[in-house]
């Protein structure tokens, strides 16, 4: 009996992403366009052409292997399995567009240093993409987003972190395709560091005790998973929960602990206090004229996204808390951390307060009283605003028609 290898924070990102790209209009124009990739062709003309199939006749048992697996999993749709003589330890999955049978390619290092059972967690686990559908959502974003043109940063961010957590519900359907935790744990070292684990002769145990203390430095903060596959502390110990864990709720504690690590997106001391700060000084600043606008709101949000994922979320829990006590906190941090940042923290203050097109005179007088708070004089108050306001105020429709 295995535990739901899906992950709901992953699920709703897919979902989120989908949506954000239009992605049921998307589809449906590009279907009447009669629109194609060269992807599938490209993939197909090379794994045919340089790489060596497996049949029942020719690379039999790796055929066989690669069927099990497929049949335990349960997955009915066709698949074309390849080795490709390649020194580097990789392995990847390719979704057909068409009618075609999907591709699952292993490069032939692999056979060098995989054990059965650890052939049977690689092949698992890239039929797992195929089974997530985690291609179709790339397609889509590439589509959208084609090389050399970027997502906006919160976008990023959200991809970034679906691709991580993709990368772990993989995991779980490799674990299910062998059964063998020791196996996957190895697997993950072996690709990590290209060495015949057997010959070294570095247990399962050894390797287990090493990953706690890697995974430690990023659960104390000391590290970040900047990559689209998650780094091999975090997977290790999110496949170990998944097989041992007694229950779905056990599994999902654990795995938050782990998720918190994917969530972060600077590495500097400041950059929690910073986002505090976002969230406050713009909430006080919003409500200066006892009417937080559109506009404003938008404004922080969009401020905040780029120092978090989910930053509407993010907002709604600060406002839960005592905002005028974590805005003096935040502003305490940041200037002990670097004073000069004074500067920085009353503009983008000005900009909350501009950002409806209304300047009311309490939010004038706001603004220099938090300047002088923070230390600094009239003239220097007074050349921030103006700057904002040459830079980025525009009238409203109302003022002028």
């Amino acid at each position: 009996m295995y535990l739901n290898p899906e992950i709901s924070l992953e699920k709703a990102l897919a979902g989120q992403i989908y949506e954000a790209l239009q992605g049921d209009v998307v589809k449906f124009v590009l279907k009447h366009a009669e629109y194609t990739t060269d992807s599938d062709n490209y993939w197909r003309s090379k794994m045919e052409g340089h790489c060596m199939k497996a049949d029942e006749n020719l690379l039999g048992s790796f055929y066989q292997l690669c069927h099990e697996v497929k049949a335990k999993l349960g997955f009915n749709e066709d698949v074309d399995f390849y080795v490709t003589g390649d020194s580097t330890i990789n392995a990847f999955s390719i979704a057909a567009e068409g009618d075609q049978p999907h591709i699952v390619n292993v490069n032939s290092e692999l056979f060098n240093l995989m054990s059965e059972d650890e052939l049977r967690f690689v092949i698992g686990h890239e039929l797992g993409h195929l089974i997530n559908k985690d291609t179709e959502l790339k397609r889509l974003i590439y589509f959208v987003y084609p090389q050399n043109v970027l997502p906006p940063v919160t976008l990023q961010y959200k991809i970034h972190l679906h691709d991580n957590l993709a990368e772990l519900v993989a995991d779980r359907y490799g674990y299910m395709a062998c059964e063998n935790l020791g196996a996957c744990v190895t697997a993950f070292f072996k690709m990590a560091s290209g060495l015949d684990l057997e010959r070294m002769q570095v247990g399962i145990g050894d390797l287990l005790i090493d990953n706690s203390k890697h995974l430690d430095y990023f659960l104390r903060g000391g590290g970040m998973s900047h990559y689209d596959h998650p780094v091999n502390p975090i997977r290790v110990q999110a496949i170990n929960l998944f097989a041992n864990a007694e229950n779905q709720v056990q599994l999902d504690k654990g795995m938050d602990e782990l998720i918190q690590i994917l969530l972060k997106v600077g590495n500097r001391p400041i950059d929690g206090p910073m986002s505090v700060f976002l969230a406050t000084a713009g909430i006080i600043a919003a409500n200066v004229d006892g009417n937080v606008t559109k506009e404003e709101y938008e404004h922080i949000v969009r401020s905040l996204s780029n120092s978090n994922i989910f930053p509407k979320a993010f907002l709604a829990d600060i406002l839960k808390q005592d905002v005028d006590k974590l805005f003096e906190e935040s502003v305490s941090q940041i200037l002990q951390y670097d004073p000069s940042l004074k500067v920085a923290l009353l503009d983008y203050i000005v900009g909350v307060v501009i950002a409806d097109k209304d300047i009311a005179e309490k939010e004038v007088n706001f603004i220099y009283h938090i300047g002088q708070r923070l230390g600094l004089s009239v003239r220097e108050v007074s050349l921030i605003f103006a700057d904002q306001v040459q830079r980025n105020y525009v009238p409203s429709i109302d003022a002028i028609s």
